[in-house]
Parts: structure tokens; C-alpha cells; sequence
């Protein structure tokens, strides 16, 4: 089994900045990757940036240029960094691990781009 803990989440203005945080722990030794969802009222979850265990990354299209996944191998951390925040990227963002087993969801945070 794994466990997740995420944090970053809050209220930015349009243009702002936010960095999200989600920290493995358990059997990390079964992780193939990391990665990080969005879920805004109304819409179905999407995934938002994913990074492999080798390193490599993608992005939903929207984010590409704003947004930035990364992994502290050491840590069993991943983030999120997101600049150029818009209204539209509201939403509830939730970490996700995926294991040889299935794939593990943290709790979530929430992310609101208002003024």
C-alpha cells in the first residue's frame, strides 16, 4: 500500500503562482509514476502533468509552458509548480502514484484563480 500527502493548494490571483507538494510513503519501491489530476465543478477529472519513473514528463495542452512537474526521488516527492495562473484552472488538483498494483489518489487540494 501507499500514502499520499499533498499541500500547495490556495487563492491566486490571475497571473499568480502556486507550487503543489505530494509526498509518497509505504511501498514506494512499486512506483512506475507520479503524476497530478484536476477536477473542476461540472468537468470530468483530467489529468494535468505525469512524470515517470525514468524521468520523463507530459502535459495536458493547456498547461504546457505554465506548468512544471517534477520528482525528489530522495524525498518520494512530487510537485507542481504552476505560473501564469487563469480563472479557468480552478479546480480541485489531486496527486496520484501508480504502482505495479493499481494506482493510488491523494485527498486533493483546492486551487481558486479569482480576484
Amino acid at each position: 500500500q501507499v500514502q499520499l500527502a499533498e499541500s500547495g493548494g490556495g487563492l491566486v490571483q490571475p497571473g499568480g503562482s502556486l507550487r503543489l507538494s505530494c509526498a509518497a510513503s509505504g511501498n514506494i519501491f512499486s512506483i512506475t509514476a507520479m503524476g497530478w489530476y484536476r477536477q473542476a465543478p461540472g468537468k470530468q477529472r483530467e489529468l494535468v502533468a505525469i512524470i515517470v519513473n525514468g524521468g520523463r514528463t507530459n502535459y495536458e495542452d493547456s498547461v504546457k509552458g505554465r506548468f512544471s512537474i517534477s520528482r525528489d526521488n530522495a524525498k518520494n516527492t512530487v510537485y507542481l509548480q504552476m505560473n501564469s495562473l487563469k480563472p479557468e484552472d480552478t479546480a480541485v488538483y489531486y496527486c496520484q502514484v501508480a504502482t505495479v498494483g493499481r494506482p493510488y489518489w491523494g485527498q486533493g487540494t483546492q486551487v481558486t484563480v479569482s480576484s
